[in-house]
């Protein structure tokens, strides 16, 4: 599948659920969102019989989502199914850790090729300002499971806020120290209530990595399917990578598109842009479903334009929950 601008899209990230069990002061409001109820979110069936058919056309790469996707039941489920699918070649999941000690084997055993964490912080009252929630050792755990184990590939993405915190952004950073851990630093998006913080850009982060470890070099190889950037550290076993969506902008190489939990293709995260899928999977109509996914890809826009502070007509109003990440 192509877009208008010849960019081959075959990946697409997947939100399996708006529900989470934290409540990120950059995602949504202490009192969470009204969830989507149950007859809206697409079955975990319609989800394989939509990535089967987007396989025919090119995609390769899913990415699950959600909210956070470990509290959907039987998650393992889909895995294993979107595994089965001829042409796909990865399936990875991004959880923010809570239940990671708890579905770690069943991730495994389903296929599952990386695990992504989001951890922002390792200090105990910080996470708790961030989330909200109590959660902080419940996380780690999960994490020390899937070092120990070492079965499948880890990843951990923090996301740095101003004011910038060098001691904790070197303790995240020191994941990727001793264990094939890659650690990535992700601008925050001027999305929802991300809108309400002051990034930190990858320069500031570059500095304070290079300041305490040593110059940070420019690995050739990809090492993921999106547009992580990724550096070596001297005596670092894992990789240091940067998502600067706003300082370093890569729309000319966007290769995704986004469903949300209740069908909605999204092509770009800023744009309040896209096309309902469920009807299409509900009714089991492959001419129209393939006419909706080509005119949804063909709308994508050539980029987004978080650099402007300017209001946009079809800006993106959702909170990042009700998304997907």
């Amino acid at each position: 599948m192509k877009d208008s601008f010849g960019r081959t899209i075959d990946y697409i990230r997947i939100s399996i659920t708006d529900r989470c069990n934290l409540r990120c002061v950059y995602c949504m409001p202490e009192e969470g969102v009204e969830s989507m109820s149950h007859s809206e979110i697409l079955t975990f069936d319609e989800l394989t019989a939509l990535c089967r058919f987007m396989a025919k056309y090119g995609l390769e790469k899913i990415k699950i989502t959600g909210g956070e996707p470990l509290v959907r039941k039987g998650v393992e489920t889909l895995i294993a199914q979107l595994k089965g699918i001829e042409g796909i070649r990865s399936v990875t999941i991004t959880t923010n850790g809570v239940l990671l000690e708890q579905y770690y084997h069943k991730l495994v055993n389903a296929g599952i090729d990386c695990i992504t964490v989001s951890l922002d912080t390792l200090n105990p009252k910080t996470f708790q300002s961030i989330t909200r929630r109590n959660e902080l050792d419940a996380v780690l755990r999960g994490i020390a499971l899937a070092q120990q184990e070492n079965l499948v590939k880890l990843k951990l993405n923090t996301v740095p806020m101003a004011p910038i915190q060098e001691q904790e952004l070197c303790q995240i950073a020191r994941f990727a120290q001793h264990t094939d851990t890659d650690v990535r630093f992700i601008e925050v998006m001027p999305i929802g209530m991300g809108c309400q913080f002051e990034a930190v850009g990858e320069q500031q982060v570059r500095e304070v990595l290079e300041r305490n470890f040593g110059k940070l070099t420019l690995c050739p190889e990809a090492r993921g399917n999106g547009p992580s950037v990724y550096y070596s550290l001297e005596g670092f076993q894992g990789k240091i990578g940067f998502i600067s969506a706003v300082s370093h902008k890569f729309c000319d190489s966007c290769n995704r598109v986004r469903l949300t939990a209740d069908g909605y293709l999204k092509t770009c995260l800023q744009y309040d842009t896209g096309v309902m899928l469920r009807p299409y999977l509900r009714e089991w109509d492959e001419e129209k479903l393939f006419h909706a996914l080509q005119d949804g890809i063909l709308a994508k826009p050539k980029g987004h334009h978080f650099e402007l502070q300017g209001e946009f007509t079809d800006r993106e109003h959702r909170k990042m929950s009700q998304i997907g990440g």
